[in-house]
């Protein structure tokens, strides 16, 4: 089967084709609906990845003033506010559960027995592999023995994929209720882009209901978890067991050493150096190197280790 390498082909987050207007998503669940209730809602959005036009849900008051503020254009809420000018608001007893509905209805899950694989000319993919449906492969590339790779994902030209990676999990997003944890069911997909190389044992998931991104021309080393609807810029270098979590932003010619953890929604900037073992807390200014957890310039992180181990020293002269 031949393709053309071009990302799109497949949504970056749930789009509503035919649009839908905020009065008809209300009706379908059951929900309240008020100000322009006739505008067209053209997509389903988490609160980080909000785009204009999009519907986005909020039950918690720390996120309610980012939502109505945000660039969507209805929000599906459980408090009573005043309508932000040119929006649209539903309000619901339990957005999450609303928004979940509309995701399963209008961007269902597709079984694996269903096809639409497009894979391009001058491609290896091992008989051992298996490729989901609405997958789009690009020229040129090498799927090793026993990568699995989920619905919707876009790979573009000159990629290797090595043994046993897994491309396009569920993500790990979930909301706690007293009877135990719901499952956001996700919208998103994978897209990894021209000249890229993953490593054995590597896990990437889909974004929610955007898409995790691996830049241009990354290299990714063996056991390696990147969570949903991170992105990650062109040019990156990330060795083994590094884990970043959820809607994670790395910056183009980015390094993380061995071990680094990045926990979610944090920014890495351009050309940073994270060294080997490392913990962030903070986003991190690009063009500089750090160390350490809490992660920190690493000079000064040096000096604070040297330190310490002089500690017994001073400590015996003081007690002297």
């Amino acid at each position: 089967m031949r393709c053309a390498a071009t990302f799109g082909r497949h949504p970056r987050h749930v789009k509503l084709t035919p649009p839908q207007s905020a009065a008809h998503l209300a009706q379908l669940i059951g929900a309240r609906a008020l100000g322009h209730t006739e505008r067209p809602v053209t997509g389903l959005n988490e609160i980080n990845r909000v785009e204009e036009g999009d519907l986005v849900f909020v039950d918690h008051e720390k996120y309610y003033d980012k939502a109505l503020n945000s660039a969507a254009t209805t929000i599906l809420i459980n408090k009573e506010v005043p309508v932000p000018e040119g929006k649209a608001l539903l309000m619901s007893d339990d957005p999450c559960r609303d928004y979940n509905a509309l995701v399963r209805r209008f961007m269902p899950r597709a079984g694996w027995a269903e096809s639409d694989i497009h894979i391009g000319a001058g491609s290896e993919v091992h008989p051992s592999a298996v490729i989901g449906p609405h997958v789009t492969i690009g020229r040129d590339c090498i799927i090793h023995p026993g990568v699995v790779i989920y619905e919707r994902t876009t790979i573009g030209d000159r990629v290797i994929i090595h043994a046993n990676t897994v491309i396009g999990a569920d993500p790990f997003y979930y909301k706690k209720r007293p009877t135990g944890y719901d499952k956001m069911p996700p919208g998103g997909s994978v897209v990894i882009e021209d000249d890229v190389e993953i490593g054995a044992l590597c896990t990437i998931d889909r974004g929610v209901s955007a898409d995790t991104r691996i830049g241009r021309g990354c290299k990714l080393d063996n056991h390696i978890q990147v969570g949903h609807d991170t992105l990650i810029g062109p040019g990156c270098l990330i060795a083994s067991h590094v884990g970043i979590s959820g809607a994670v932003v790395i910056e183009e010619n980015v390094t993380l050493w061995g071990q680094v953890g990045v926990p979610s929604k944090l920014r890495i900037g351009k050309g940073a150096v994270v060294l080997g073992q490392s913990g962030l807390i903070n986003s991190l200014e690009g063009g500089r190197t750090y160390f350490g957890s809490p992660a920190g310039e690493w000079k000064a992180k040096m000096r604070e280790i040297a330190l310490l181990g002089r500690l017994p020293e001073l400590y015996k002269k003081l007690k002297d």
